[in-house]
């Protein structure tokens, strides 16, 4: 049996195929009970209602399976919220090499509001960009366009 934690932080987002569950902030915790070597899965989605959570449990019971621990529970919780700001840097580093603008991380403390003024190009790294549509190819990213360059892009929204 392989180590039940790296099997799942493997497991590749289906609908952002470039950055894994991991990365993206939604695995939240993997606990193996050593009495019966159980293991538990907890996740939390992007947002409520999110199509590829069943994906995601299905991808993430294959991943325990192969693994070695076939016996496996995933379970679903919606409490805290998932924010971008559970992206990490590396999964940052990800998104914006295959062309999807990561959202910027959220300021800490003194009840300041963060305001995204211009979302860079990832191509270019102009900050001469437009939204185009508020919804993009899935439903937790929205469609921009550059100016500089005039190439179209994702932008990952941030919540």
């Amino acid at each position: 049996m392989s180590d039940p934690r790296e099997a799942v932080a493997a497991v590749v987002d289906p609908e952002i195929r470039v950055i894994t569950i991991d990365e993206l902030g939604i695995l939240r915790s993997v606990d193996e009970d050593p009495a019966t070597g159980r293991v538990v899965v907890t996740i939390t989605p992007t947002y409520t209602g999110c199509p590829a959570m069943d994906v995601i449990r299905a991808d993430i019971r294959r991943a325990l399976a192969a693994a070695g621990h076939p016996d496996a529970e995933v379970r679903t919780v919606y409490a805290p919220a998932w924010s971008t700001d559970w992206i990490s840097e590396r999964g940052r580093a990800k998104l914006a090499d295959a062309g999807i603008a990561p959202p910027a991380p959220a300021a800490r403390g003194g009840g300041v509001v963060p305001l995204t003024l211009a979302v860079r190009c990832p191509r270019c790294g102009s900050p001469e960009t437009e939204q185009v549509s508020r919804f993009g190819s899935t439903a937790c990213k929205a469609l921009w366009r550059c100016r500089s360059c005039s190439e179209p892009f994702d932008h990952l929204k941030a919540l």
